[in-house]
């Protein structure tokens, strides 16, 4: 996932995105834990565009309070 996409994304949008990659991160983990995750490597793309979404959260906030 970009940035750049992010960006286009409402903040409801980047909300419920926010929400279904911790679901998926739980999910993964549990996954892990039970030794059955195929790819560990996607727990840490999901961590990357968690961090990348709440980054443009809080970027758009500070556009509206600037």
């Amino acid at each position: 996932m970009k940035a750049l996409e992010l960006r286009k994304m409402s903040n409801e949008e980047l909300e419920q995105k926010l929400k279904d990659l911790k679901s998926e991160l739980f999910n993964l983990r549990f996954q892990n834990a039970i030794n059955q995750l195929e790819n560990p490597m996607r727990i840490k793309a999901v961590k990357k565009d968690i961090a990348r979404v709440q980054t443009v959260i809080v970027c758009k906030k500070n556009e509206l309070t600037a």
